[in-house]
This record gives C-alpha cells, sequence and structure tokens, in this order.
C-alpha cells in the first residue's frame, strides 16, 4: 500500500479514473436496485451515473495525451487515507436512506481527493482538470438536488414514501406482528394450565419457557421457508424467519417471566397484567400499521386471546 504523496501525476491520474469507475458502478448498483421499488430515485442515481461516466472519459483523454495509452491499475485499496466502503450496493432490497448517505460520503471523499491531488499537480493541465472535477464534485451535491427535484416531484416523493412504508409492512411488521401474536395467544393455554393445574410458580415458568422457545423455532422456520420473497417483495426469507421466531418467543416470555416471582398469586396477577399489555401492543400495532379500525382490533385479539386464557384455566382445574 503506497502513501498517496508518494504517487506521481501519471499513478495520481490513473488513481482518479479507477475511483471515478468505481462510483460510476457504484451509482449505477444504486438505480438498478431502486428501479422496481422506487423507479424515480434510480432515475436519479442513473444521472449521477452518467455524471461519473463524464469526469472519467475526461480524465483518460488528459492520461492518453500526457503518458499514452497503458494505464496502470492503482485502485483505492493500494492508498493509505480512503475510507473503507461497506458494500451495501449488495444488499437487496436497498434503502432509501442508507443509499443516500453512502452517495453523500462518496461525493465527500471524492471531492476532498481531487482538491489534495490538485495542490500537488505540477502540470498545468493536470491541475486544471484536477481543480475543475473538485468543483464538480464540490456543486454535485446542489446538482443533486436539482435532479432530485426534477425527477422526484412531490407526488413521486409521496409514492416512494408510499412504497418505502408497504416494503416496511411486508418485510418487518407482518413477520413481527405473526410471531408476537402467535406467541402472546398460543402460549396462554399451556401456561396457565399448569399453573392452575400444580400451583407452582417454578413449573409454570417451566412449561412458559419451553412453550415460548418452541414455539419460537416452529414460527421462525415456518415463515423461513413460506417463500423465498423474490415474487412477493417480503425480503429475505431468513431474515423475515428470524424476526418472526424473535416474536414469537418474546410474545410468550412476556407473561411467562412473572411466575419467577415465588407468591403464586402475585405471579398470576402480574401475568395476567403482562397479558393484557399484550394485547394492547398488538391492536396498536394492527391499527398503525394494518389500517385495521381499532375497535375491530381490540375485539379480535381481546376475543381470541380471552378464548385460550379460559381454555386453559379450565383444563387446568379439571
Amino acid at each position: 500500500m503506497k502513501n498517496f504523496n508518494d504517487l506521481s501525476e501519471r499513478e495520481v491520474l490513473a488513481l482518479a479514473i479507477s475511483l471515478e469507475e468505481e462510483d460510476e458502478r457504484v451509482y449505477a448498483d444504486f438505480a438498478e436496485g431502486l428501479k422496481d421499488d422506487y423507479p424515480a430515485s434510480g432515475s436519479l442515481f442513473d444521472a449521477m451515473r452518467n455524471e461519473e461516466s463524464s469526469h472519467r472519459r475526461r480524465l483518460i483523454d488528459l492520461y492518453r495525451e500526457k503518458f499514452g495509452e497503458h494505464i496502470p491499475l492503482i485502485r483505492r485499496q493500494d492508498v493509505k487515507g480512503f475510507v473503507q466502503r461497506r458494500p451495501v450496493w449488495l444488499i437487496r432490497p436497498l434503502g432509501l436512506d442508507v443509499v443516500r448517505k453512502q452517495a453523500s460520503a462518496i461525493e465527500v471523499e471524492t471531492r476532498r481527493f481531487y482538491e489534495k491531488a490538485a495542490s500537488r499537480a505540477e502540470d498545468a493541465h493536470v491541475r486544471q482538470l484536477l481543480d475543475d472535477l473538485a468543483q464538480e464534485e464540490r456543486t454535485h451535491e446542489s446538482r443533486a438536488q436539482e435532479l432530485t427535484e426534477q425527477k422526484l416531484s412531490p407526488e413521486v416523493k409521496e409514492d416512494e414514501d408510499r412504497a418505502r412504508r408497504r416494503l416496511f409492512v411486508l418485510q418487518i411488521v407482518q413477520p413481527g406482528l405473526a410471531g408476537l401474536m402467535d406467541g402472546s395467544v398460543s402460549t396462554l393455554a399451556p401456561v396457565f394450565a399448569a399453573a392452575v393445574a400444580t400451583r407452582s410458580t417454578w413449573a409454570a415458568f417451566l412449561v412458559g419457557m419451553a412453550a415460548s422457545i418452541g414455539a419460537g423455532i416452529s414460527m421462525g422456520f415456518a415463515e423461513a421457508l413460506s417463500d423465498d420473497g423474490t415474487l412477493t417483495g417480503r425480503g429475505h426469507p431468513w431474515l423475515r424467519g428470524l424476526i418472526c421466531g424473535a416474536m414469537t418467543a418474546l410474545g410468550g416470555l412476556g407473561h411467562t417471566l412473572p411466575f419467577l416471582v415465588p407468591a403464586f398469586r402475585v405471579a398470576m396477577i402480574v401475568a395476567f397484567g403482562v397479558v393484557l399489555i399484550e394485547l394492547a401492543t398488538i391492536t396498536w400495532i394492527r391499527h398503525r400499521y394494518m389500517d385495521t379500525p381499532t375497535l375491530s382490533a381490540a375485539l379480535q385479539v381481546g376475543l381470541g386471546g380471552a378464548l385460550v386464557f379460559v381454555t386453559g384455566v379450565l383444563i387446568g382445574s379439571s
């Protein structure tokens, strides 16, 4: 790895060409990754890719004029001082906020590179081009803002915000809600049946732990294997499975942990209070993200929870 100050003008130009090519390909990946869910933003990054391509062509033209046809391979990882980039462009689905932050970081780093390279350049033509590119990178943020205004009208932004919300609901909320409902409701019967039957808080705790963790593993695998997300847009299957499994286990553990309290009556009261909180949380999530009317969601969740709770108590009492 070389120090930047040890690079010759030829090597600086070769590095600049490599940087522009990399940035061009990153923006192309951003455009490709966003075009289905966020077509307007994809078009924005495609326009930015064209600008980077123009920079690269100007650098190559000057390099050929000064040093000939052969361009040595010098990459950012071969020179000290560059920030290691996280390859967010490889992640699918791409997130708008992550992409825009990465693009901003790319532009800042590239501008600083051109400013430092121009200050070291001795050839007037090389210095002029590097200064020009530094200025263009300095105004690139303004250019990106112009492109945003041209391509992302308020109506388009509103559509993309709705699309982002739909993806969040599909990929995070739905599997998490399914897990929380299953864990909170389905484990009520075994936990309270064991508590009423044995009058032992420890026995109820063990049953609750087994039911919660077992249900979490089962639901996690069921969600992950339900579909691979390519056609439904529901995201990576194992991420959905992890979310669903974790929320299932959490839903069951919520009303299981109170049975660590040795006093049976106190443990039952606390566990019942936790159940009410769990059902209220599920109701709020269904209303907030699934557009279910609050009263309807409360009746559906409350009725289901009450039936399972009563079933557990009756079985434990028999």
